[in-house]
């Protein structure tokens, strides 16, 4: 379904919920037996009948979400106002809770419910979630139920979203997914009953859109069956932390010649590499798989100040899961946890890539290197003596990895 014809629709279901009506936006059994709408909620007292009766959701994110208080939220594709209302009581009086739709009748009908319902902190913003209208960086916590399938953009959604969340935000929705291998007419027919007319991702699909946007620790859990590999689900992310002004993102072709900077910065100091010459950038992609590229940079100037890539040890299958690793943090940088930060958003994102052993060389003069190495769970497991020569004298180099808990297990 086409964005306008998904404003269009929805629009109607808000003026007529305007007039008293309750709604619903799939079939009439599938929205009573599917736990949508109010039945995914433990509590929704006290909360306008407005707000309830438009209540269209599969689930209840902000239970999924684990608000706090003080804690800005936005919920993407906010209707009539219930999980942004639900959302503002979490936050309490000193938090934010922002309400996105793209219905210009279902932000009148959120906002005639908050004035009901004497909500201060909540605000209710006219806009589209592939085109999120708020800065970067704003926001703590994103939400959603049961819209993110509504969009043919499903990547510009989840941009949007890693865009404004702070570092160390979360994203904690419900959606509809796919999962199994049912026949695809029959799966397109199920999707519809259940009103997502723009087509779900599939539970591999929906994992793999998530790390390629940048977000790690990413779950998808399923909830209610609508048949026909047809589900509900509760999906979580986050973003990588990092300190302040600065954020983690997945590595850019246009961020290669501040890349291959850093890189010819560390090489020079002769302890990061036997290398003394940076590659270019064909001979740095080329065996570096773009999962498993990331890159520290500042939110103020958009300069990277750190890199970490990995490449496969080798084409053979047993090691699939295996890779080597290399780390690079500005000269002008280091002792500031950037590095500590980047490599534990890289370790996240290898697991969830599959990978079980990331492994590294280090040079045992490099005890930098080494106490950032051992504090995220490497340990050397040999030295390599005379390695080879280095500027014209021989190096030993130290073995290491980090064994994965989660990935192989």
């Amino acid at each position: 379904m086409a964005h306008d014809e998904v404003v269009r629709r929805y629009s109607g279901l808000a003026r007529a919920a305007l007039t008293g009506e309750t709604v619903v936006d799939c079939a009439t059994d599938e929205f009573g037996e599917g736990h949508f709408g109010t039945a995914g909620y433990d509590d929704t007292s006290g909360l306008p009948g407005g707000a309830l009766r438009a209540s269209l959701g599969c689930g209840n994110p902000v239970a999924v979400a684990e608000l706090r208080a003080g804690e800005t939220v936005l919920d993407l594709g906010s209707g009539g106002g219930i999980d942004v209302l639900l959302s503002a009581r979490r936050v309490g009086p000193y938090g934010k809770a922002y309400g996105l739709d793209a219905s210009p009748d279902m932000i009148e009908l959120a906002r005639r419910n908050a004035a009901e319902a004497g909500a201060a902190n909540v605000e209710f913003l006219h806009g589209t979630i592939e085109d999120i209208p708020l800065p970067g960086r704003t926001v703590d916590v994103i939400i959603s139920n049961c819209v993110v399938n509504l969009s043919d953009d499903k990547a510009a959604v989840l941009s949007e979203a890693f865009r404004v969340l702070r570092p160390g935000g979360r994203l904690g929705i419900s959606d509809v997914v796919t999962d199994g291998d049912t026949d695809p007419v029959r799966r397109a027919a199920a999707e519809r009953r259940v009103g997502c007319e723009a087509g779900a991702l599939s539970v591999p699909e929906y994992r793999d859109l998530l790390r390629a946007t940048g977000f790690v620790g990413a779950t998808i859990v399923l909830t209610a069956d609508h048949g026909d590999g047809v589900h509900s689900a509760i999906v979580r992310a986050a973003k990588p932390a990092i300190g302040p002004g600065l954020e983690i993102r997945p590595m850019r072709d246009s961020d290669a010649e501040q890349v291959l900077a850093i890189y010819q910065l560390g090489l020079d100091t002769g302890q990061a590499s036997f290398e003394t010459t940076a590659p270019s950038w064909a001979g740095f992609t080329a065996n570096r798989p773009a999962n498993l590229r990331h890159v520290a940079v500042d939110t103020e100037t958009g300069d990277v100040v750190a890199w970490v890539a990995a490449s496969p040890v080798s084409s053979r299958p047993v090691y699939a899961g295996v890779v080597e690793h290399s780390i690079y943090v500005h000269p002008g940088c280091q002792a500031h946890g950037i590095g500590r930060s980047l490599l534990a958003a890289f370790i996240a994102a290898s697991e969830e890539a599959g990978v079980w052993t990331i492994q590294s060389g280090i040079f045992p003069e490099n005890a930098a290197s080494l106490s950032l190495h051992q504090a995220l769970g490497f340990r050397v497991v040999g030295t390599r003596e005379r390695m080879g020569r280095h500027h014209g004298a021989w190096r030993d180099v130290l073995l290491i990895e980090r064994r994965s808990a989660v990935a192989g297990a």
